[in-house]
Formats: C-alpha cells, sequence, structure tokens
C-alpha cells in the first residue's frame, strides 16, 4: 500500500509553490518526518515531511514544477515494493517542468476566471487594494455587492480558491525582451529560472516604487553614547539574558518611540482612508542565501531590549536555516534594514509596501565632526528614512528621524520613556 505526499495548508493567501528540491530520489529509504522535498513560495520556503516509513516509489511532482494546495508530490511504498514504480518515476523526475501537468488548484481557477460576471460599478476600495496586490482585474470576480460591484470578501474568497495564481505567473517580471548575447559570449553564459521568492522581491519592489510616492530623507547619528553603554554593559546583560547585546535593540526601542509620536510614519493607504496602527510590528530585513526576507517582531513597542535581541535572534537564525513561519512574516507595520553589516555607508531604502515608512542603517565610520567649537573624532552612522509622501507629510518624516537620532544619541531618554 502506498502513501501519498502531498502538497501542505502554506499560509494565508498562499495558493501555489514551487517544487525546490528533493532530498531523495526515488528507490531511496525514508523515515516518518524526515525532510523529504522543500517547497518555494513567494514568502517562505517549506519542508514537506514523509508522511510515513518505507521507500520513495514515485516523484509525481520534480523540481521546478509548480503545484497548488493538496497537489500530489509523490508516493512512499511499504519497505522494498517500489521497484517496480522507479523506471516511470524516474521518467517524471527528469520530465521538464513545461510539460507537466498544470497544478490542480490553478486550473479551476484559469477556468472560472473568463466566467465572472462584470459589472458598471467600481470595485470597492479595500476590494481594489487586494486585486492590485494580486494582479487581478475586477472582471475576475464575482461582485456581490448592489450592482454586482465587487466587494472585498469577493476577493478574498477569490483569491483563496486560487484565481490569483493564473494571474501572477503571467505577470512578466521582464517587460523588454533581452536581446540576444554575441556569438562569443553565449557559450560563458549561464541562464537559471528566478526563484518564486526572488521573483516575489522583484514585483513587490517595483511595484513599491511605481504605486508609493517615495521620498528619502537623510540624517546622521553619533553613536558613540551606545557604543560606551554597550561596553560598559555587554557582558553583565549577556549572563543575565542570555543574549548579546547589539545596536538592533536600540535601534528598535528608539523607532517605536518615534512611530508613537508620529503615527503616519505607521499607517498605511487603504483606498480613500488612512489606517493607523495602534501598535508595532517592526520588520527587519535579513539577507538570505536565497534572497531577502522579512521577519516581524510583533509588538515590539511592549518589549525590553532584552526582549527584542532575543527574538530578533531566533528570527535570524530560522531566516538563515529557511525555517521561518508564515506568521513569523506577516502584519509588519514598518522596516528596518542594516546595510551597514555589508560595508554600505550611505542608501535609499524601498519601502515595503504597503507599509509607509523604512529606516535603513549604515556603517559606523570614524569621522571629523564639530562639536563645542572644536573638532573631534567620533563613531558616526548616516540615516535613511524612506517614506510615503502620500500619506506621510515631509515635517513628519524630517521630526521621526530627528527623534529616533536623540534616542540614539542620549539613549537614558529609551530607559525613561522620554
Amino acid at each position: 500500500m502506498a502513501t501519498e505526499i502531498r502538497v501542505p495548508t502554506l499560509g494565508e493567501s498562499v495558493s501555489e509553490a514551487t517544487v525546490g528540491t528533493w532530498f531523495k530520489k526515488v528507490g531511496d529509504t525514508v523515515k516518518a518526518d524526515e525532510p523529504l522535498v522543500e517547497l518555494e513560495t513567494d514568502k517562505v520556503t517549506v519542508e514537506v515531511p514523509a508522511p510515513a516509513s518505507g521507500v520513495l516509489s514515485e516523484i509525481v511532482a520534480p523540481n521546478g514544477e509548480t503545484v497548488g494546495l493538496g497537489a500530489l508530490l509523490g508516493q512512499i511504498a511499504e519497505g522494498a515494493s517500489a521497484g517496480a514504480a522507479a523506471p516511470a518515476a524516474k521518467a517524471a523526475e527528469t520530465a521538464p517542468a513545461a510539460a507537466s501537468a498544470p497544478a490542480p488548484a490553478a486550473a479551476p481557477a484559469a477556468a472560472a476566471a473568463p466566467a465572472a460576471a462584470s459589472s458598471s460599478m467600481p470595485p470597492a476600495p479595500a476590494a481594489a487594494k487586494i486585486l492590485a496586490e494580486n494582479n487581478l482585474s475586477a472582471d475576475q470576480v464575482d461582485g456581490s455587492g448592489k450592482r454586482g460591484q465587487v466587494l472585498k470578501g469577493d476577493v478574498l474568497a477569490a483569491v483563496a480558491k486560487g484565481i490569483a495564481a493564473p494571474a501572477a505567473s503571467a505577470a512578466p517580471i521582464q517587460i523588454q525582451a533581452r536581446a540576444p548575447s554575441p556569438e562569443a559570449d553565449a557559450p560563458r553564459e549561464e541562464r537559471v529560472k528566478m526563484t518564486r521568492l526572488r521573483q516575489t522581491i522583484a514585483k513587490r519592489l517595483k511595484d513599491a516604487q511605481n504605486t508609493a510616492a517615495m521620498l528619502t530623507t537623510y540624517n546622521e547619528v553619533d553613536m558613540k553614547a551606545i557604543m560606551d553603554l554597550r561596553t560598559k554593559y555587554k557582558d553583565i546583560f549577556e549572563k543575565k539574558h542570555g543574549v548579546k547585546l547589539g545596536f538592533m535593540g536600540f535601534f528598535t526601542k528608539a523607532i517605536t518611540h518615534a512611530l508613537k509620536e508620529l503615527p503616519a510614519v505607521n499607517a498605511e493607504i487603504d483606498g480613500t482612508d488612512i489606517i493607523y496602527k495602534n501598535y508595532c510590528h517592526v520588520g527587519m530585513a535579513v539577507g538570505t542565501d536565497k534572497g531577502l526576507v522579512v521577519p516581524v517582531i510583533r509588538d515590539a513597542d511592549q518589549m525590553s531590549i532584552a526582549e527584542i535581541e532575543k527574538e530578533l535572534g531566533r528570527l535570524a537564525k530560522a531566516a538563515r536555516d529557511g525555517t521561518l513561519s508564515m506568521a513569523d512574516m506577516q502584519g509588519g507595520t514598518f522596516t528596518i534594514t542594516n546595510g551597514g553589516v555589508y560595508g554600505s555607508l550611505m542608501s535609499s531604502p524601498i519601502l515595503n509596501a504597503p507599509q509607509s515608512g523604512i529606516l535603513g542603517m549604515h556603517k559606523i565610520q570614524e569621522r571629523p565632526v564639530a562639536i563645542g567649537g572644536q573638532v573631534v573624532i567620533r563613531p558616526m552612522m548616516y540615516l535613511a528614512l524612506s517614506y510615503d509622501h502620500r500619506i506621510v507629510d515631509g515635517k513628519e518624516a524630517v521630526t521621526f528621524l530627528v527623534r529616533v537620532k536623540e534616542s540614539l544619541e542620549d539613549p537614558e531618554r529609551l530607559v525613561l520613556d522620554l
């Protein structure tokens, strides 16, 4: 008797994935709960464990194939009874992804899309936002509102059924075709298909540039006070809390203080409404081998510096190991990105839509500065705040960055909540 290996639930709003890597080949012995295959979604990488012990008798979905929720990936046979199935499975494993059958979840959606009734009423603002995020048009969704208007619930229901998958896969990342390489260069080039994560990063960043009225304001912060405080207490801090005292805890606390004073930087636009978030879920951009991910420290404004450092350590390790959950990636209201760890002295970060603000940290570098009429050498860092000018005025953006600077240059303000 064979046990089926199927695509598990991948998380909210995720309806399909790409088969990344099979860790076993047909004929290999597998143990229950052993990682069997890696699936790449547009947000995280998910390992599918073996549902039973036995022998991998068949691989239905080879590397590179797009699969929907519940799709059959392969089968596990009891004991050594898999031998007869091996030749067919080998053929399936080596077949080109383009020749594979379409994902079960995507096919019904594609067939249903043309049947959706059109309406003379424009979609509701909240519905229009979700349509845009999923590359859908209103005529692909049946509207339940007055005169057939498409409402938010209609779009969410359509996305849950998988209607977003065909639209997303049809949207080209490159609008202009690439010119052929010179004959002498072509043999020395390598063409590799973009992962789903990289495709999503490319699309989201370009969408942010096309949608938001993005502007960046800059300042610099004297890091001496923070560095002195860290040097003085880092050993005691690590001994008590079991985690190293870094800079991110201070930056996160400084940001949450500033967000409470300037709530527009922590808000987002929904149609003609502004949604103010009375909480601070701070995303931390983390570079991994497979691309940039942004895990979220939830309710960072209610955490101590030690709690922030512990949660950041957990998320950073999960990001590097590829074990981030969907919950770890969702709900951010503001983002921090630290190019300084790679040596960047100055940059202008791109918004993480639909958020209205992102703070770029940079390399700490000793520079001569004038203090009290004298030139002294201080460890300085440039800060960059990119913001959506549609919702955040220049005065608010500059004030926000000044508040962050003030908190970092006088860290006692963070302790006294000033």
